[in-house]
């Protein structure tokens, strides 16, 4: 298997001739040599005769025709593909509507339909016998072609095995019923499913067919690939669209043109092409523990068709969100993002509601993103509840990093939302506990009595790269924290991000009474402080909001420049944001391995572009910050989970502080 843990499936509809077998195997091969590089190609129902043939198909020259077709297809598979094609076959006096496997030259099983519709326009039992288990389990075709069509395994019991992947077949009806054959199959191992299908174009029904096949892989934790037959089916009483679908535990991964889209009205051929991800199935099955439950109690047995060879998929036809926590730009956008904010408001409001009226809400206001996002969310609960927002005492704290433009901004905002507003300089409460503490900040030494201006001229004069000093930021953040705690329930404002990543101080900034951000990561952050600015404000706010989205991130605890602009960036420290969340990401959701997230990462468009090592390097700084900081993680306050991924102590993430990362520094350095 490579590397990446991919699989590239192709479900496809070719052009079909009615009831000429030969012709459709030719289009079939076409199609096969457009899809070389896939590792599994699936095709529609009955795709070798067509599958409107009605009453031809007891017809004993369509039967012979299709064997011959399916020959021919048969000749022309490649050794690395699995290739599925529908086609009639007659066994033991009963004609059976099959789906033959084929890999290497040669038919390696067939797989027969098990729930005939007869009802409505569907009248298959008029010609076709369902298949129930009671069928010889091997089938004797004689030869076509060339291709040795003997002694192949037949039953609804087959699965199809490539080292990693396990392919499971069921056929058009079988998924739409109770218990589909698929969940089966799923629960013995099979972890794509495919579906032969003949499924009709009528109003509304691409949608329930689309969620059908959704919630089919996501119900099966597995991977679908659905193919349909296409409008060049016969059209004497119903019209087929061609729609072809490949989803993956719940998302679709690539969906074909088909009837009634787009103004589409033809198609000779309609495909998708998905890589899919073997690894990350396999994690979602290894902990969904009641999952595995339900796979132990199927009593159903089935035969592994073994197909040994290396796949070809290595993700390149996957697309790899950069921003994985960020909301798509869709038509779902603005849901996801009021959804996003009802989690946190709703949350907040029950926290509050066993707290007496009185009590108000306290939060730091700093004019960076974390603290605005909470205080949009405190004004949001407020507005909801019937509270004043005045119930909200916001507070800038003002030390001896914080910029103008930050000062500003939070100014700007306590006043445009109508909370509380109150201005505590920490400046000088900071310089006396550097006094009673002894300390020398940036090797400075303070003698009693020093003023604060003196103290801020010294500072001025503190070379840039001797700017060290963690006692003098942890200071600042812990007297904020004293300041808020002493004055009643504290809001907090951390983000998932800097949990991860230990970038906070202990016992200062790390802790508050409840914490609507504490599962929402720094690029979501970003995301949707921006998106409140433009659909929910206008005018001064709206302009006050954007300019906090673009302030560079900083905790601004250590001195600012001379002309009070800000000295310290974060991801200048630390590395990107956006890399950080997207190792956090597939690190924790999905349980990836250093190798496995750079191979992930270099299949991902960036805001910016950047080097392999560039990648690894941030990855360390990721690792080790992750592995040293957990100590914080395992004593963080209450606080909602928004999303897939959450580091709470009591919710997803569990881990001893005393963990050490070697084995995933030792697997970085083998890179490197």
């Amino acid at each position: 298997m490579n590397q990446s843990g991919f699989a590239r499936v192709t479900v496809a509809c070719h052009k079909t001739h009615v009831a000429d077998p030969i012709s459709n195997a030719r289009e079939a091969i076409a199609l096969l040599q457009q899809n070389a590089d896939s590792d599994v190609i699936v095709f529609g129902e009955l795709s070798l005769t067509g599958y409107t043939c009605g009453d031809l198909f007891g017809q004993d020259a369509l039967l012979e025709s299709a064997l011959i077709g399916l020959g021919e297809v048969a000749s022309a598979v490649r050794s690395n593909q699995l290739v599925v094609v529908g086609l009639p076959l007659r066994i033991d006096g009963k004609l059976f509507n099959t789906a033959a496997a084929i890999r290497n030259g040669r038919v390696v099983g067939i797989v027969p339909k098990q729930f005939l519709p007869n009802y409505q326009e569907f009248y298959e039992s008029r010609w076709f016998s369902a298949a129930d288990g009671s069928e010889p389990g091997f089938c004797d075709l004689g030869r076509s072609q060339a291709v040795d069509l003997r002694n192949i395994p037949f039953g609804i019991d087959l699965l199809f095995r490539r080292g990693p992947l396990i392919v499971g077949i069921e056929l058009c009806e079988d998924l739409w019923m109770p218990v589909p054959p698929s969940s089966l199959q799923a629960m013995a191992g099979a972890n794509l499913l495919l579906n032969l299908s003949a499924s009709n174009e009528l109003i509304g029904k691409a949608a329930w067919r689309k969620t059908l096949v959704c919630s089919q892989s996501g119900r099966c934790l597995a991977a679908y690939g659905y193919a349909s037959a296409g409008p060049s089916e016969s059209t004497t009483d119903i019209v087929f669209g061609g729609h072809c679908l490949i989803a993956e535990n719940g998302v679709v991964l690539a969906e074909s043109n088909r009837i009634g889209s787009g103004g589409c009205c033809w198609l000779d051929s309609s495909s998708a092409t998905a890589d899919i991800d073997l690894q990350r199935l396999q994690h979602d099955r290894q902990i969904t523990v009641s999952w595995q439950q339900a796979a132990r109690r199927s009593t159903t047995s089935f035969r592994r068709i073994d197909l040994d060879h290396e796949l070809c998929g290595n993700g390149s036809r996957r697309l790899v969100a950069p921003h994985p926590f960020v909301p798509s730009e869709n038509s779902e956008l603005h849901a996801r993002c009021s959804e996003i904010f009802s989690i946190q408001c709703a949350a907040l409001a029950k926290r509050v509601s066993r707290l007496p009226d009185s009590v108000d809400l306290h939060i730091g206001v700093s004019g960076g993103l974390d603290s605005t996002l909470a205080l949009l969310v405190a004004a949001q609960t407020c507005r909801e509840r019937g509270w004043p927002t005045t119930r909200i005492a916001a507070v800038t704290m003002p030390g001896f990093g914080t910029s103008q433009r930050t000062l500003t901004a939070a100014r700007e905002l306590m006043s445009s939302l109508g909370t509380r507003a109150d201005e505590i300089d920490i400046r000088q409460l900071c310089l006396d506990t550097f006094l009673g503490l002894g300390h020398a900040p940036f090797g400075l030494q303070l003698t009693p009595g020093l003023t604060l201006e003196a103290f801020t001229q010294l500072l001025n004069k503190v070379p840039p790269d001797k700017l060290h000093d963690l006692t003098f930021e942890n200071v600042q953040a812990r007297v904020r924290t004293l300041l808020l705690m002493s004055r009643g329930f504290v809001l907090g404002t951390g983000d998932m991000s800097e949990q991860a990543l230990g970038w906070s101080t202990y016992n200062g900034d790390h802790m508050s009474m409840y914490n609507v951000n504490t599962s929402i990561p720094k690029t979501l952050v970003k995301f949707l402080v921006k998106y409140a600015a433009e659909n929910y404000f206008d005018g001064s706010v709206r302009a006050c909001l954007l300019g906090i989205v673009e302030t560079p991130i900083s905790p601004e605890l250590l001195p600012a420049t001379a002309d009070g602009a800000i000295g310290q960036f974060t991801e200048q420290t630390i590395g990107p944001y956006e890399l950080h969340d997207f190792f956090l990401y597939h690190m924790i959701r999905f349980g990836a391995g250093p190798k496995r997230i750079l191979a992930l990462a270099s299949l991902a468009e960036f805001s910016h572009p950047y080097t392999q090592q560039q990648l690894s390097n941030t990855l360390k700084e990721f690792v080790r910050r992750f592995f040293n900081n957990q100590f914080k993680r395992s004593c963080v306050p209450d606080g909602p989970k928004v999303g897939s991924v959450s580091l709470s102590p009591r919710g997803d993430w569990r881990m001893p502080s005393d963990a050490e990362a070697a084995v995933w520094l030792r697997e970085l350095e083998e890179i490197l």
